[in-house]
């Protein structure tokens, strides 16, 4: 019977995650904000790593702190490295968002040389999305990545924190930049 409860609340989690989306999209970011960060306490650490990372994935587009956002995108693609079945695919079809979101954080951030990076997993990511003209899901990412890239081909090559990668793929540290280091 607990076990049945258990399935039950993993079940929800979703339709609970999209109501507070819609919510967001309504124009209630606090609120919203608010309430995913009640789910996410509700979750812990130890929560479904699948509802993790999505519940991070949307916390992180509620923030107004470009350093707030990359670090809940860093967390949702944590969260997606750490599932079980990486294969999945509900899985795989995130990974094309968590690496766009997190290039759009780096160039906010004024890292150019990250976001680039992040916009090459992004894009060999996004064969798993699939080519049905008919999925708004795909056919969104995939223009996000074009004009993202558009964007970046205009930047300059070097980041603002220079050097900030430490030999991690991509350019990017483990997480934000920190203040006068």
């Amino acid at each position: 019977m607990a076990q049945q409860r258990e399935q039950a609340a993993d079940d929800a989690l979703p339709t609970r995650i999209g109501q507070l989306v819609m919510l967001h999209h309504a124009g209630d970011r606090e609120e919203a904000r608010d309430r995913l960060l009640g789910l996410w306490a509700d979750l812990g650490e130890d929560g479904d790593p699948l509802h993790r990372c999505t519940l991070a994935h949307y916390l992180a587009r509620t923030q107004t702190d470009p350093s707030d956002k990359l670090a809940w995108d860093l967390r949702a693609l944590t969260a997606a490295d750490s599932c079980a079945e990486p294969r999945s695919l509900a899985l795989r079809a995130l990974y094309p968002s968590l690496h766009l979101s997190l290039a759009g954080d780096y160039v906010k951030l004024g890292r150019p040389g990250a976001a680039r990076g992040q916009l090459t997993r992004a894009r060999a990511a996004s064969a798993a999305l699939g080519d049905a003209a008919d999925d708004g899901h795909a056919v969104g990412v995939r223009a996000a990545l074009t004009r993202l890239q558009r964007e970046i081909a205009g930047l300059p090559d070097g980041d603002a924190d220079e050097g900030g990668g430490h030999g991690r793929p991509g350019g990017e540290p483990l997480g934000p930049p920190r203040s006068g280091s």
